[in-house]
């Protein structure tokens, strides 16, 4: 009986967070931030990754709260401890944008994190450590190539350009002008300007 009212308690307590992220979804929708703010926030504090995520995306922006990328930063870590992709993404980009590299453990797990959201098909995180990997203090250009190659498969323009740049100059692939051409076409096709002065 004592386990049949955890689990009854346990079901409650992930439906009420279901329904104060959707309520919080429709409040945003009509504009009513503030409200949505209240209603991720309470689900967020039940352990809701997606409402933690949401209250992540509201500190960022200032949407129903004052903007704060600390306090983003904490909502979005929240989410992506329970595997939450672009709550890994937007994680790792703000650790790695903001947050100095002497910090070694929080920067491997802000890569970990960006690694996994690029595996789980985010595209920004992909063309993110496409770039990580190319321009880090130790190259690793094959690393990197793959994931601009996964960006750019996705539709991500300017990882398309980045990869025309990697067979350009031979980073992390041989040389070959002509397959250079071709994404540099493929990206200014797709509008990336980069693509079109490399290709004059």
């Amino acid at each position: 009986l004592e386990e049949a009212a955890f689990q009854l308690q346990q079901i409650f307590r992930i439906d009420i967070s279901i329904a104060l992220n959707i309520l919080g979804i429709e409040s945003m929708r009509a504009g009513h931030y503030r409200i949505a703010y209240t209603c991720f926030k309470l689900a967020a504090d039940r352990g809701y990754s997606k409402a933690q995520f949401n209250v992540g995306l509201c500190y960022e922006h200032g949407r129903g709260t004052e903007k704060d990328l600390e306090k983003a930063a904490f909502y979005y870590y929240q989410a992506a401890s329970s595997c939450h992709p672009m709550a890994q993404y937007r994680y790792a980009r703000y650790f790695l944008c903001h947050r100095p590299e002497n910090e070694w453990d929080r920067h491997q797990k802000a890569v970990t994190f960006l690694e996994q959201a690029a595996m789980a098909g985010i595209t920004e995180a992909q063309a993110c450590l496409g770039v990580f990997y190319m321009r880090g203090l130790q190259p690793k250009e094959k690393r990197g190539l793959k994931y601009l190659l996964l960006a750019a498969k996705n539709g991500d323009a300017q990882s398309r350009y980045h990869v025309g740049v990697c067979y350009e100059k031979g980073l992390g692939v041989q040389q070959n002008l002509a397959e250079a051409m071709r994404h540099y076409r493929q990206s200014a096709a797709a509008g990336n300007r980069n693509s079109r002065e490399r290709l004059r």
